[in-house]
């Protein structure tokens, strides 16, 4: 059985969220259950506009498609018809020209996670060992950490951190990264947007989810001490 909590929060020094997330329990087209953390970006309304479309997007899609896919190759086709669809809502106006949002998108069933991603929000797995970051980032520092060219502590403080190399939404062709692996019970799988892990070390997160009774608040109020600089947006799923 899982248990979802989220929560979604403009931080302290931003004028407008966002962030989007979606969580359903229940199924949604041909998948059992789904959680989405979108992060958009573009102007002062196009970043909102970019990761509800994109969310919506891609809903409405699984509910029209076909029993009897691969999970990670509809969730795929879900996420290129999101990107479609926000490429041209950005077109409608001057005002969301360039828009565009991250997306990571999971479904978990028959003790595994399915997990399509596009930028640099995140899902981790926390066990009672450890934290492990499952995605990787679409962004030109993390590009210069796997070249070896930075180091890890360099890219959290690098002025072009906030650069990515991947989104959804900005242009006609994009690619989504796709994750499967058996997760066990008692294991958490966390998505967030980059609000959280620039403020939060990932012991920390992972300190925070072991120990409070609502980790998705305690985690916001944790980011938010640090100085909350972005929005914040996570799930945590309890497997």
């Amino acid at each position: 059985m899982l248990k979802a909590v989220a929560q979604t929060n403009i931080g302290k020094t931003r004028t407008v969220n966002q962030d989007t997330v979606f969580v359903s329990m229940e199924a949604v087209g041909c998948l059992p259950n789904l959680f989405i953390v979108a992060d958009g970006m573009g102007g002062h309304k196009g970043g909102d506009v970019a990761s509800s479309v994109a969310i919506e997007s891609f809903c409405e899609f699984l509910r029209g498609a076909a029993s009897g896919e691969e999970v990670l190759d509809v969730m795929t086709s879900a996420a290129r018809s999101a990107n479609d669809r926000v490429v041209a809502k950005a077109a409608e106006s001057d005002e969301l020209s360039g828009m565009g949002t991250t997306m990571t998108a999971c479904t978990i069933f028959e003790g595994k996670y399915f997990i399509v991603h596009i930028g640099d929000s995140r899902a981790y797995k926390i066990t009672e060992d450890e934290i492990v970051q499952l995605t990787n980032d679409h962004s030109y520092v993390n590009e210069m950490v796997k070249a070896g060219q930075i180091t890890h502590d360099e890219a959290k403080g690098h002025p072009r951190r906030n650069i990515l190399t991947r989104v959804l939404g900005v242009n006609d062709e994009m690619a989504a990264d796709g994750y499967v692996a058996e997760v066990s019970a008692g294991s958490v799988i966390l998505l967030c947007s980059d609000g959280l892990y620039n403020m939060v070390a990932e012991p920390n997160i992972s300190e925070i989810i072991k120990t409070h009774e609502n980790p998705a608040r305690a985690l916001i109020e944790a980011a938010n001490e640090k100085g909350g600089t972005d929005n914040i947006s996570v799930i945590v799923i309890n497997i």
